[in-house]
């Protein structure tokens, strides 16, 4: 029997990293305080789970500065993309199929 569940992306397991990554298929990018609010995440959980996304390439991580206030964004790389697609295309195969 076919492993069911082997195109399911690890990286995407968490809740957290879920959602970051929803958010970012449908927006150019996003600012840390707009993905804070609406994935409803404390500072930490947030920046570590973006960090984990940024290791494996499926997100960028840029900061400037705009005034005195640090700024930082999050976009999706097209690695990203593919990957968040894929996996996307494997939950609906499962979803389906039992």
């Amino acid at each position: 029997m076919k492993n069911i569940i082997q195109n399911i992306n690890k990286a995407f397991d968490h809740r957290i990293r879920l959602g970051i990554m929803s958010i970012l298929m449908v927006n150019e990018s996003a600012d840390f305080n707009t993905l804070k609010e609406l994935l409803g995440v404390t500072d930490g959980n947030l920046a570590s789970h973006a960090k984990s996304l940024e290791s494996e390439k499926y997100i960028v991580i840029e900061k400037q500065f705009i005034g005195k206030k640090t700024n930082t964004s999050y976009i999706a790389t097209q690695t990203g993309r593919k990957a968040f697609s894929e996996h996307i295309e494997a939950l609906e195969k499962l979803i389906k199929k039992y």
